[in-house]
C-alpha cells in the first residue's frame, strides 16, 4: 500500500490532503474539506493537468508581446513541449483577450488564448 500527501489546490483552502493507493488503484482520500479537494486529489495521482500560462511576441502592436494561457488543462508532461511552441509564435497586433493565439496547442485538444488587449 502506499500514500501520497498533498496540498488541494482545488479552492482557496489548501487542504492537507492524502490519497492511499494499492497497486495504483485508490481505496481512499482524506482531508479534503469539499467535494473539489476529492476530485482534484483523485486526478492529481493518475493523470495530473496543468493550466500553462506565459507570453508570446508582437509585430505591429503597441507592446512587443502579449500574455497568453491555455483554454484548459492539459497532461503536465506536455508543458515543456507546449512552452516550445509558444517560442515559436509571433502574432500581429492589435489582439484582444480571447483571441485564439494557436489552435490545439501540440496536440492536446487545447487552445492557447491571448489574456490581455493590446493594440
Amino acid at each position: 500500500m502506499e500514500q501520497r500527501a498533498l496540498i488541494c489546490i482545488g479552492c482557496p483552502m489548501g487542504c492537507p490532503i492524502t490519497v492511499t493507493l494499492d497497486n495504483g488503484e485508490i481505496l481512499r482520500v482524506e482531508g479534503n474539506s469539499c467535494k473539489r479537494g476529492d476530485t482534484y486529489a483523485r486526478k492529481e495521482v493518475t493523470h495530473p493537468t496543468r493550466i500553462v500560462t506565459s507570453t508570446v511576441r508582437l509585430s505591429n502592436a503597441s507592446a512587443p508581446v502579449v500574455s497568453v494561457k491555455t483554454a484548459g488543462d492539459i497532461p503536465k508532461e506536455m508543458i515543456f513541449p507546449v512552452m516550445e511552441a509558444l517560442k515559436a509564435i509571433r502574432l500581429s497586433g492589435p489582439v484582444r483577450v480571447g483571441d485564439i493565439a494557436a489552435e490545439n496547442i501540440c496536440g492536446t485538444g487545447v487552445d492557447v488564448l491571448v489574456t490581455k488587449n493590446v493594440t
